[in-house]
C-alpha cells in the first residue's frame, strides 16, 4: 500500500514517486536553489522573529523553546497544506509543480557535494588558505591549523553526517508523512541548527529543537548505517564488512546519538580513519579517531574521491527505495 493511502494523505500531500526523482534528480545536478525565497531560509527569519518575540516576553527556558516549536510547526505545515490546497483547485499540474518545488529545495545533498568539490579544488591548485576558508562554510571547528589532510577528513565527516540530516531523513519523512512531514522535519532541522546549542543561552531554550531533532534523525541515522554498508558493495576499495563492524563498534564515540553511525560507517568503508585533532576557540577539544586502528588517516586526493562516491552511491540507493516505496 502506498504511504499516501495508509496515511490518508490526498495526493497532493502525500508522496509521489514521479516528483520524488525529479526533486533527487534536480538535486544531485544543481544543488539548493539560491534565493531569498527559499523555504529553509524563510524558516529561519520566522524563527529568529519567534525567538525575539519569546525573549522578549520572558519566555527563554524550556516552555519558550517549546512554544517556539508548536508556533513554527503549526506556521509552516499549515501553510505549506494551504498553498498546494490552494494551487489545487486552480490546477492540479500547478500543485504538483508547487509540490515539487517544494520537494526539491528541502533536500540538500548536491549542494553539499559541491562544498566538498571547493575545498578538493583549492587543495588541488595548492591553496589551503582558500580550502581552510571551504571548509569553515562546512564545519564549526577552527580551520586555521588544518593541514590538506584535516581539510579533507573535516569534508568527509561533514559528507557523512549531512548524508542523514540532508537527504534521508527528509525523504524518509517524505514518504511518512507526504509534504507536512518533510516540512515539519526541516523545521525541527531549523531549530536545532540555530537554537540547539549548548550554551548558557541555549541549553534550556534550545533543548526542544535539539532533542527532537535527534528522536526524527534516530531511525534514519541507522538506516544510513545500513545503506552506507549496501553502497559499499559497488565501490571500487570500500568495505561493507567493515562499514558495518567499524559503524556497530563507534557509532557510540561521538556525542551525538546519531551521527555517529553514518561517520563511523564511512570511515570503516574507506578503510581510513577520520575525525582526528579537532581545535575550536583556540583549544583542543577532541583527538579521537573513527576507523579501524590499523588503518592510515584519510588525508589523500583518492580518499577523498572514494568518500564522495560512497557517499553519493548511498544517497542514489536511498532514493531508490524511497521511489519504490511511494509507488
Amino acid at each position: 500500500m502506498a504511504p499516501q493511502v495508509a496515511l490518508g494523505l490526498p495526493p497532493p500531500f502525500g508522496p509521489d514517486p514521479a516528483l520524488l526523482a525529479i526533486a533527487v534528480i534536480a538535486d544531485l545536478a544543481v544543488g539548493d536553489p539560491a534565493n531569498p525565497a527559499h523555504p529553509v531560509r524563510l524558516m529561519g527569519t520566522t524563527l529568529a522573529w519567534g525567538e525575539r518575540a519569546l525573549r522578549r516576553m520572558g519566555a527563554d527556558g524550556y516552555g519558550g523553546g517549546i512554544a517556539l516549536f508548536v508556533v513554527l510547526a503549526a506556521f509552516w505545515t499549515g501553510a505549506t497544506v494551504a498553498l498546494v490546497a490552494g494551487a489545487a483547485r486552480l490546477s492540479p499540474w500547478l500543485a504538483r509543480g508547487l509540490h515539487l518545488v517544494l520537494l526539491y529545495s528541502l533536500l540538500a545533498l548536491g549542494d553539499l557535494l559541491r562544498h566538498g568539490g571547493q575545498v578538493e579544488a583549492a587543495l588541488a591548485r595548492g591553496d589551503l588558505a582558500g580550502a581552510r576558508r571551504a571548509v569553515s562554510r562546512l564545519v564549526g571547528r577552527d580551520t586555521d591549523r588544518m593541514d590538506a589532510g584535516a581539510c579533507r577528513r573535516a569534508v568527509m565527516e561533514s559528507l557523512s553526517e549531512n548524508l542523514t540530516d540532508g537527504f534521508v531523513s527528509p525523504i524518509f519523512w517524505y514518504l511518512l508523512a507526504g509534504l507536512p512531514g518533510i516540512v515539519l522535519f526541516k523545521v525541527v532541522s531549523t531549530m536545532d541548527s540555530m537554537v540547539g546549542y549548548r550554551t548558557a543561552r541555549y541549553l534550556r531554550f534550545g533543548w526542544c529543537g535539539a532533542r527532537l531533532d535527534d528522536g526524527m534523525n534516530w531511525l534514519p541515522a541507522r538506516a544510513t548505517w545500513l545503506l552506507l554498508a549496501a553502497a559499499a558493495v559497488v565501490i571500487p576499495g570500500c568495505s561493507a564488512r567493515a562499514a558495518m563492524a567499524v559503524g556497530w563498534r563507534q557509532h557510540g564515540v561521538l556525542p551525538s546519538p546519531n551521527s555517529g553511525w553514518p561517520e563511523a560507517a564511512t570511515a570503516g568503508a574507506i578503510q581510513r580513519r577520520l575525525v582526528g585533532p579537532v581545535w575550536s576557540g583556540g583549544r583542543l577539544v577532541t583527538e579521537l579517531w573513527l576507523g579501524d586502528p590499523s588503518c592510515p588517516p584519510a588525508e589523500s586526493a583518492a580518499d577523498y574521491r572514494r568518500a564522495r562516491s560512497l557517499v553519493v552511491a548511498c544517497g542514489v540507493l536511498a532514493a531508490a527505495l524511497g521511489i519504490v516505496a511511494s509507488i
